[in-house]
């Protein structure tokens, strides 16, 4: 009996260490993972507004300006580079505990990357996903057999991370972290002039037949559950290999009810100043995210106020009033690394 109660107590001892060591160790990123990892600590059917797609939508969509002038509960759901049979998974996983009224999907990293398997970003896409069948499924279908175990399992990843740790690394390990006030909204501060740009159209890929496979799965996945879908291109420096991408979308949206706003054609709507409002030609800044946010919230609300609510002062949404401190001071650090970067 001593022997199977000290089996059973080493056996034990050695879950919780290898948990512990897991919290601690593992990567702690705002292009993905932290997206991911913070979705399950929202409050269950909570969201009404899921924002999809890769890091177009968690630079550019303000959840806190959202949440701050129109009580809007959005989540930027989102991962870099994130391709189209990724977010199939991602949104699969959304609905295990949240019923969103209306799921807008972002289209930018779809146009640009055609092949089968990203390898750059799969572990922004992966290490926030709580292990599941879904998980699996994601990954088998973003990574070929032959570089499966360069991925997975995530700790095999990160386990040497031990000169790298930092103060959030150990209050995540303790739980001081409040992950449920980080909305997956990531505000870049850097400014850098963009050339406004002229298109043509050019010979170029549109959709791929895996692409197209799964964005009918999307389509399905919300109609199954009676979720509005609203396609979108946020603004960036758009160039004319990506108009066929577009054409194609939106002539599936259109064969499905869909709505799409391709916001490359907004650029004066919004406001946009190329001098001082991109990040970089693929991202808008804090500044610009904020005029692109004020209009797209409008283009929300205009078609569906009636499903979307204002929860502000509903006790079970403060974590989006912390939210905005949470951005604040996201912000803050943000522009603190960009003087850093300058001298």
């Amino acid at each position: 009996m001593k022997k199977i109660i000290t089996y059973a107590a080493f056996c034990i001892l050695f879950i919780i260490t290898m948990i512990g060591l897991d919290r601690l160790l593992s990567e702690k990123s705002i292009h993905g993972i932290n997206q991911a990892r913070s979705f399950y600590a929202q409050p269950k059917d909570s969201i009404d507004v899921l924002m999809l797609g890769s890091s177009h939508i968690h630079c550019d969509v303000n959840t806190a300006l959202l949440w701050e002038k129109y009580g809007m509960a959005a989540y930027d759901y989102s991962a870099a580079e994130q391709t189209m049979w990724q977010t199939y998974y991602y949104f699969k996983e959304a609905l295990k505990t949240q019923k969103p009224k209306v799921a807008v999907m972002d289209f930018y990293s779809v146009s640009r990357y055609k092949d089968d398997y990203q390898y750059d970003f799969l572990y922004e896409n992966l290490q926030g996903l709580k292990p599941s069948i879904n998980k699996l499924a994601l990954f088998v279908s973003s990574c070929a057999v032959g570089r499966m175990d360069d991925y997975y399992p995530d700790f095999f990843t990160y386990h040497g991370r031990y000169e790298d740790l930092t103060k959030q690394d150990f209050d995540y390990l303790l739980g001081k972290e409040n992950l449920a006030s980080f909305k997956g909204y990531t505000p870049y501060c850097a400014v850098k002039p963009q050339v406004r740009p002229v298109l043509e159209e050019v010979e170029a890929p549109g959709l791929t037949d895996k692409q197209k496979k799964y964005l009918e799965k999307i389509i399905g996945l919300a109609k199954k559950n009676n979720i509005t879908m609203l396609f979108i291109v946020a603004p960036y420096i758009i160039d004319e290999k990506d108009l066929q991408t577009y054409e194609d979308i939106a002539e599936i949206a259109e064969q499905n009810g869909i709505e799409f706003l391709d916001m490359n054609y907004s650029y004066d709507e919004i406001g946009l100043d190329f001098d001082k409002d991109f990040n970089d030609y693929s991202h808008l800044n804090y500044e610009g995210s904020c005029k692109f946010t004020e209009y797209f919230a409008r283009e929300l609300l205009g078609r569906y106020g009636d499903k979307i609510a204002d929860h502000r002062g509903d006790k079970r949404y403060e974590s989006w009033d912390e939210s905005v401190k949470v951005t604040e001071e996201m912000r803050l650090e943000a522009i603190e690394k960009n003087r850093e970067k300058k001298e």
